[in-house]
C-alpha cells in the first residue's frame, strides 16, 4: 500500500463547499430576479476582497439595496439561494460584525461559509478588475447572474479567469523538506516553493521548472518522483493552487536571489526546533502550503505568519 502521507489531500480549508452552485439557474433571469427578492435568500457582503464576518460565521443579510450588484453563489439543501453582494463603498456594519480577509478568517469558517466566502471573494476580485471589455475597452453589462460580462460593442462575452499555479513539497534522499523564503518576506517566513504555470506548459513541467529556477534543486524524472496531491482555490486575485509532492535528484541549492532569498533543507527535528524558537514561521492554516508541510511532518506545527511565536525582526 502506498504511503498515506501522499494520498490526496482531503482537508484543504478553501476547497471545502457545502452548496450547489446551481449553474443551470444563472441563465434563467426570471428565476434569478425572483430569488433576489425572496425573503429566504441570503447575501454575503463583500468589499474590496473582504467579507462581513460575525465571530466565526459570515454575517449574512436577508436583502440588499436595489442598486447593489449581486452574483448568484448557489442553493443549499433547503432550496435557499445565496448571493454575493458587491459593494464599491463599504456599508455600515453592526457592532459585532467586521470586514475580514479570507486568508486570516478562512480556517475558522465551516464548510458552508468557507465555500461561500471563497466564491464571493473570487467573483468580487474579478468584477473590480474587469469593468471594461478586454478586447475594445468598451463598457460591459452583467449576465448569467454575475458570472459573465457582455460587450455590446464587439459582441463578446467574458468569464471569470483562473490562473493555475503549482506548489510543491520537495524531499531529498534523507527525507528532509525544502523550504524557501521570498525576497519580500520577513526573515523568519518560510514556505514550500510555488509559481505560475506558463502558457503552453503542463503543471508537471511547471513544478520542475519553478523549483530549479528558484532554488537550483532538480526534480527527478522517474514517474514516482512527482505526485499530484490536490488543488485549492486561492482568489488573490484569481489563482488555483495545484499541490504536489516531489523527490529531488540533485539537492544542491543555488537560489535565484530575485524571487527566493534563501532556501533550506530541514529535517523534522530541525523544523520543529525552528518553529518552537520562532526562527521559522510557516504559512497560515488556510494555505495549501501549510497542509503540504504538515502532511510531510506528520502532525500540526506551532505558529504561523499571522500568529508568530516571536515577532519577526525588521
Amino acid at each position: 500500500m502506498s504511503d498515506p502521507r501522499w494520498w490526496l489531500l482531503d482537508d484543504l480549508v478553501l476547497a471545502r463547499s457545502a452548496i450547489d452552485r446551481a449553474a443551470e439557474r444563472r441563465t434563467d433571469q426570471a428565476w434569478v430576479d425572483g430569488a433576489r427578492v425572496d425573503p429566504s435568500s441570503r447575501f454575503v457582503r463583500v468589499h474590496q476582497g473582504t467579507a462581513a464576518i460575525d465571530g466565526d460565521r459570515l454575517a449574512l443579510d436577508a436583502s440588499v439595496p436595489e442598486h447593489v450588484l449581486t452574483s448568484l453563489l448557489g442553493i443549499d439543501a433547503d432550496g435557499v439561494a445565496y448571493f454575493c453582494a458587491h459593494y464599491d463603498e463599504a456599508p455600515a456594519l453592526a457592532d459585532s460584525h467586521r470586514w475580514a480577509d479570507l486568508r486570516m478568517s478562512g480556517s475558522s469558517l465551516d464548510a458552508m461559509d468557507a465555500g461561500l466566502m471563497v466564491a464571493s471573494v473570487a467573483l468580487d476580485n474579478w468584477s473590480r478588475n474587469h469593468r471594461h471589455c478586454p478586447q475594445c475597452g468598451g463598457g460591459v453589462t452583467w449576465r448569467d447572474a454575475g458570472w459573465s460580462r457582455y460587450c455590446p460593442v464587439d459582441d463578446s462575452s467574458h468569464f471569470p479567469r483562473t490562473d493555475p499555479a503549482v506548489i510543491v513539497l520537495v524531499r531529498d534522499d534523507d527525507d528532509r523538506a525544502l523550504l524557501g523564503r521570498q525576497v519580500r518576506w520577513e526573515p523568519t517566513w518560510f514556505s514550500t516553493l510555488a509559481g505560475f504555470v506558463e502558457a503552453g506548459e503542463s503543471a508537471e513541467a511547471a513544478v520542475r521548472r519553478e523549483v530549479e529556477e528558484e532554488s537550483g534543486v532538480r526534480i527527478g524524472t522517474r514517474p514516482e518522483d512527482l505526485q499530484y496531491l490536490g488543488s485549492q482555490p486561492w482568489p488573490f486575485p484569481a489563482s488555483l493552487m495545484l499541490g504536489y509532492h516531489a523527490f529531488a535528484s540533485d539537492p544542491s541549492i543555488d537560489v535565484d536571489g530575485e524571487e527566493i532569498a534563501e532556501a533550506r533543507w530541514l529535517s523534522r527535528a530541525e523544523l520543529a526546533q525552528a518553529c518552537a524558537t520562532g526562527e521559522v514561521s510557516l504559512p497560515p492554516a488556510v494555505s495549501i502550503a501549510r497542509k503540504l508541510i504538515e502532511r510531510w511532518y506528520g502532525e500540526p506545527l506551532p505558529g504561523d505568519w499571522s500568529r508568530p511565536l516571536i515577532k519577526p525582526s525588521r
